[in-house]
């Protein structure tokens, strides 16, 4: 059993890391995400892997880049979710923050991402930073 707790930082209701296998794991390996916040978690929990492919493929079609490059050596500190947001029946809004270190100076992005949900699976479409 893989006790490795998530990236995302996501708890029980006791207040224990979840297993990444019990979290954002399955994501990653091609679940479907049941919401939007799950799909931000697994998001961020990619970005902390460098696992670009993922983050493409979770990327709304209409906005997706062509290619995506990650900040060589940045060092994630931890992600919070501040709220979360039902805007209509299969369109949803998730406000973060996540704190990451870029050489050697900390970095704060807070946003306000939009997503949509398109044949049973949740997108990421764009967000406004905060």
């Amino acid at each position: 059993m893989n006790l490795t707790p998530c990236l995302c930082g996501r708890t029980t209701a006791k207040g224990q890391p979840l297993a990444l296998n019990a979290c954002c794991g399955p994501y990653h390996a091609g679940v479907a995400a049941p919401d939007a916040e799950s799909l931000m978690r697994s998001r961020y929990s990619a970005f902390v892997r460098g696992d670009v492919p993922y983050l493409l493929a979770t990327w709304h079609s209409n906005q997706r880049p062509a290619d995506l490059t990650l900040e060589p050596g940045a060092k994630w500190l931890g992600l919070e979710i501040k709220q979360c947001l039902s805007t209509e029946e299969h369109k949803a809004e998730v406000e973060f923050v996540a704190r990451f270190r870029l050489g050697g100076k900390a970095v704060r992005q807070h946003e306000r991402s939009r997503f949509v949900r398109e044949d049973g699976r949740w997108f990421y479409v764009e967000g406004d930073v905060l």
